[in-house]
């Protein structure tokens, strides 16, 4: 964990590598008695897998307090199967940890994930909404309020920018570049800047959102509570999944992402301008994540670019 602090990984991630490997070696100690790395072999951690298919979800703690507090037991989805991505997740961190131990301290002869194949996560097609949608839901926010005009300026600015929530609601008034209509982000996950481009819309709206604000807030941040506080994540998922709720559409903040994403590429947009703006490592990230378009999408799209519709012959 040492180590995965000083490559300056963020909380979520280095709390995910935790709870994986504290559950892991319980599980090593309480099936086989081991408690020594060199001792553990790949048949231990096919094991691991099967039997993470197999226990259901909340079933197991490694520290027993907590369900004191937490009453896993009365969760809706109590003991129902672990995804296929939370088992990959697991695999993967526990990949980590054994590379970490072969390849960088050389504490381990023989790496044991050598041959564990990572599971097959089966991808589900990312919903796109209509613009339709999407006016009902904005609508849905109070603009005569504070903390209203700011859920209707933040969701705007998500779908116009493809920003993840958290580089969002880090933003300050200094990040913006009006001139070439730009915002300079940092990711909180890698702390890694880039920059993401907003449109004419969004340049007038938040020039007016940012004398909005300063009339009734001195904070730093470009969206803060009514304390002046930064507002939390769970916070605006929460408000935008009520507006959702309002009028029966299932939303949440990465869905606007997704959307953005979907929109920038059915509107002629390349892959590899979205690879940088959605702050990806690579293309194939990127298509991996968003190569998933209907078959009414892609027929859509096939109508604007057919070659003898375009053609005069």
């Amino acid at each position: 964990m040492l180590y995965c602090s000083s490559k300056n990984l963020s909380r979520k991630t280095l709390a995910s590598y935790e709870q994986t490997l504290k559950l892991f070696i319980m599980y090593l100690d309480n099936q086989f008695g081991i408690d020594d790395v060199k001792k553990v072999q790949s048949g231990h951690i096919r094991q691991y897998i099967k039997y993470v298919r197999e226990r259901g979800k909340y079933t197991v703690v490694n520290k027993e307090e907590s369900k004191g507090k937490n009453h896993p037991e009365s969760r809706s989805d109590f003991k129902k199967e672990v995804s296929m991505t939370t088992i990959a997740n697991y695999v993967r961190n526990i990949k980590v940890f054994f590379n970490f131990l072969y390849q960088v301290e050389r504490e381990i002869p023989k790496n044991p994930v050598e041959n564990i194949e990572n599971p097959k996560v089966e991808r589900k097609v990312k919903k796109i909404l209509t613009p339709e949608d999407i006016k009902k839901v904005i609508n849905q926010f109070e603009r005569e309020t504070f903390h209203g005009y700011r859920n209707y300026v933040i969701t705007r600015l998500l779908l116009d920018t493809g920003m993840r929530v958290g580089e969002c609601l880090n933003l300050q008034a200094e990040n913006f570049d009006f001139k070439h209509k730009s915002i300079l982000i940092t990711n909180p996950k890698n702390r890694q800047q880039r920059y993401v481009y907003f449109s004419f819309k969004s340049a007038n709206e938040m020039k007016h959102w940012m004398r909005f604000k300063d009339r009734y807030s001195d904070s730093p941040f470009l969206f803060p509570t009514t304390r002046g506080t930064q507002l939390e994540i769970r916070n605006f998922e929460r408000a935008l999944r009520k507006a959702g709720e309002r009028v029966k559409i299932h939303i949440h903040p990465h869905l606007l992402r997704n959307n953005f994403a979907k929109y920038y590429i059915l509107n002629n947009g390349d892959w590899f301008s979205l690879c940088r703006i959605l702050g990806h490592s690579s293309v194939d990230v990127t298509q991996k994540a968003y190569l998933d378009f209907t078959d009414d999408e892609i027929a859509k799209k096939y109508q604007k670019h057919s070659p003898l519709a375009n053609l005069e012959i």
